[in-house]
């Protein structure tokens, strides 16, 4: 297992694969996956053991993650990368989250944002990055609007959150843009 890192300012971004994820479950203990992957309790490790034994890729389907690292603390502090990625369409949507407030509002998720933005488009070759987002999340649509993504529609109730369904924004950005 060969990790590749990206690394910016103040962040390193390691990078997770399908196959990285099959390693580690066929030759690392629970102890060690839930160290590596930054989980903080049994239930994090039971939903990930969860998407591994269910698959994470389909013969047409896969994803690139990132673990957003602090590099003043070498601590897992979020995610960020491309899930539903279409390589022979070369698409992806692209999805982010840090786990505490205690790094929002500081400009993190721009910086990691950038470097894989920059990653999809010239590293995996995408020609279109899609992000879905809730109307009602306000930082994420600023980041939209950042980074040039175009708003293409709304999908009704496409989301079931907390007992309710909400609606998400649809944002595409191509590679010429």
């Amino acid at each position: 297992m060969n990790l590749k890192t990206i690394k910016t300012e103040r962040l390193i971004l390691r990078r997770l694969t399908p196959e990285d994820f099959n390693y580690m479950f066929e030759h690392f203990s629970k102890e060690d996956i839930m160290q590596l992957l930054g989980h903080t309790s049994d239930e994090e490790f039971l939903k990930e053991k969860s998407k591994y034994e269910k698959g994470y890729a389909t013969h047409n389907r896969s994803f690139e993650l990132f673990q957003i690292i602090d590099t003043a603390s070498m601590t897992i502090i979020g995610g960020c990368g491309f899930h539903n990625w279409y390589p022979d369409h070369r698409r992806a949507e692209i999805g982010y989250n840090l786990k505490t407030d205690d790094f929002k509002k500081k400009g993190i998720m721009t910086e990691a944002l950038k470097a894989i933005i920059d990653y999809g488009f010239t590293t995996m070759k995408l020609h279109r990055i899609e992000a879905l987002v809730g109307t009602e999340n306000i930082p994420s649509l600023k980041l939209m609007e950042k980074f040039g993504f175009i708003k293409e529609g709304v999908l009704k109730e496409h989301y079931y959150i907390n007992n309710t369904f909400v609606d998400s924004v649809l944002f595409g950005k191509l590679s010429q843009e």
